[in-house]
């Protein structure tokens, strides 16, 4: 990721230059809306995903059933933990007999919104924007990244693209026409907030972020940031003898 972000550093002010260019697309309309759904701990949609993998192991091997404790230990959690997290979407489960694992599984994926395949956007196309954009395991979990940007679409990669990369002017267009909400961010740290101001002003409202830096955005936005050199220093304290 550091040469990542060497590579492109030194794009940082040809892309401000060109995020100012599109300025007219900041005063796109964007819903006032609260949302009604209950506050949910953000720790429980994490562990949704989590169960949600579990669940989906157990119909690969022909499972129908299971009983909150052995979804509990399989998740890595108590199986007090586990209803509760389960009790924010309704009543699951029959005494006795446990969670019919088809039917629980499809409720976790109507509520996480992985039911169907949801468009991202990749901005960003270097090395890490590159592989990102090759891993085909996204469809699997409901994503599909429709296209991606940078401010050098023709610039010659080490490997051919799996789909078109458009200029970084062409994103406002694109995110109205295909009603984008998410996208994934693998710019330098020098632009990466004024293109995370960008997304979220065409409608964007959850971004992946890999720019080692803490972005900036409206309540009503959310984002997860993926720092890899983070996460190693967290595993570097716990293996010191």
């Amino acid at each position: 990721m550091t040469g990542f972000l060497a590579e492109n550093l030194k794009n940082g002010e040809k892309t401000t230059r060109r995020l100012r260019g599109i300025d007219r697309w900041h005063n796109l309309p964007r819903s006032l809306k609260k949302s009604t759904r209950p506050i949910i701990p953000r720790k429980t949609i994490y562990r949704l995903s989590i169960y949600s993998r579990c669940l989906s192991r157990l119909r690969e091997n022909g499972i129908g059933t299971v009983s909150s404790e052995a979804l509990a230990k399989a998740a890595g959690v108590k199986p007090t933990q586990l209803r509760k997290d389960l009790a924010y979407f309704g009543t699951f489960g029959t005494r006795g007999l446990g969670y019919d694992v088809t039917e629980l599984s499809q409720k976790i994926s109507n509520e996480l919104g992985t039911s169907r395949l949801q468009p991202v956007i990749l901005v960003g196309v270097g090395h890490l924007g590159l592989a990102l954009i090759s891993y085909r395991g996204f469809e699997k979990e409901g994503f599909e990244i429709v296209a991606a940007f940078d401010t050098e679409p023709a610039r010659k990669r080490d490997k051919k693209p799996t789909l078109p990369i458009l200029s970084i002017a062409d994103m406002p267009q694109f995110i109205a026409d295909n009603n984008v909400k998410m996208a994934i961010l693998s710019v330098p740290a020098a632009v990466a907030q004024e293109v995370a101001n960008t997304l979220t002003k065409c409608g964007v409202m959850g971004i992946l972020n890999f720019a080692p830096i803490v972005l900036t955005v409206p309540e009503d936005v959310m984002v997860n940031n993926v720092n890899l050199a983070i996460e190693l220093e967290n595993l570097s304290y716990f293996i010191q003898g």
